[in-house]
């Protein structure tokens, strides 16, 4: 069934370029339709069921008579209490940021808890290595990226501490560590979970835990099952996962990994340490993780990386050309 979110504004250009964005959004439960006249509003919402109704908040006043399963109003003012008063919003933010609370809104109702969103599985691939300092997660940022430019890709990390923040510049309302707590409330969809998601240039993502006690505490195996649903539910064609340093707790989320990559280096206490993991492998029944690892010799960054367009200095360095190389090999998909 076709769900509709409507959007009426005293600036008729802001809800044409609004229902536009929504719209041109792949994996958004809604189709977005703007109005230029509160009469339209009126006749449409009488021949279809609107999940939604976005209205400037001088008009909030004029719809009450009109069936819709939410109405949120368009603020000019910055000052809304956004956590606490879901029936407003502020309209003058970026795109991205309007979407996710207005998902954040719609999911606080009981009724969408249970919507998802279907589609193929996707393939799990893990970014992991015993080895400290050997560039995993500028590997799996620069993958992320240059497989986000043909396919839907969600990055997660579980770094306990990701310095994501910085590098993205980016304040986050919701992070992986809100997805724990409703998962474990059973209170999980990909729709209430779609709320949380980022994009940093091609690549969407969850912005890691915001303390690392959250993954301290967390079950491994809880952890994989999450990934699984995730895969099963977002419509996304690949997970990317950082699998951080998480020790012997690592194995769970590394069985449900279709492949892994393990950058490693040649220094003596390096290469003891990729053995101890992988006779720890051998012995916990890991044999199939082993198979599916692919090790990697990452070239050294010819330059002082900094944190201005630190993505860019990855991706047009020789780590991307490195991974470019990779993909082709892997078919593109990194598989």
């Amino acid at each position: 069934m076709e769900r509709i979110l409507a959007i009426y504004d005293v600036d008729q250009e802001y809800a044409s370029r609004f229902a536009d964005f929504m719209n041109s959004r792949e994996k958004l439960p809604f189709t977005a339709v703007s109005f230029t006249s509160l009469e339209k509003l009126k006749a449409y919402a009488k021949e279809h069921a609107i999940e939604i109704l976005l209205i400037s908040e001088e008009m909030k006043d004029q719809v009450s008579d009109l069936e819709a399963g939410q109405v949120v109003a368009l603020c000019s003012q910055e000052a809304v209490k956004r956590e606490e008063d879901v029936s407003s919003l502020y309209k003058y933010q970026s795109g991205e940021s309007l979407v996710r609370e207005v998902l954040a809104r719609y999911c606080r109702q009981p009724a969408a808890a249970a919507l998802t969103l279907l589609g193929k599985e996707a393939a799990v691939i893990g970014i992991y290595s015993p080895v400290n300092r050997c560039m995993k997660t500028s590997l799996a940022l620069t993958m992320g990226q240059l497989m986000g430019r043909s396919e839907k890709v969600l990055y997660l990390s579980f770094e306990e501490y990701s310095g994501f923040s910085r590098l993205t510049g980016e304040h986050y309302d919701q992070d992986l560590s809100d997805v724990i707590y409703l998962y474990r409330q059973q209170a999980c969809s990909w729709l209430r979970l779609k709320a949380a998601v980022y994009s940093w240039g091609d690549l969407d993502y969850i912005p890691p835990v915001r303390y690392g006690e959250d993954l301290n505490q967390a079950d491994p195996e809880e952890m994989a099952r999450l990934i699984r649903m995730l895969a099963a539910d977002s419509g996304y064609e690949k997970i990317l996962v950082d699998v951080g340093q998480m020790g012997k707790g690592a194995l769970p989320i590394l069985r449900i990994c279709d492949a892994i990559y393990m950058p490693v280096r040649d220094d003596y206490i390096s290469m003891a340490k990729v053995e101890e993991f992988e006779t720890y492998l051998k012995a916990a029944g890991g044999d199939r993780v082993l198979e599916r690892i692919r090790k990697l010799r990452l070239p050294h960054q010819g330059l002082q990386v900094r944190r201005e367009n630190y993505m860019e200095q990855l991706l047009w360095g020789e780590l991307g050309d490195y991974v470019r190389r990779l993909l082709r090999k892997s078919g593109t998909d990194g598989i």
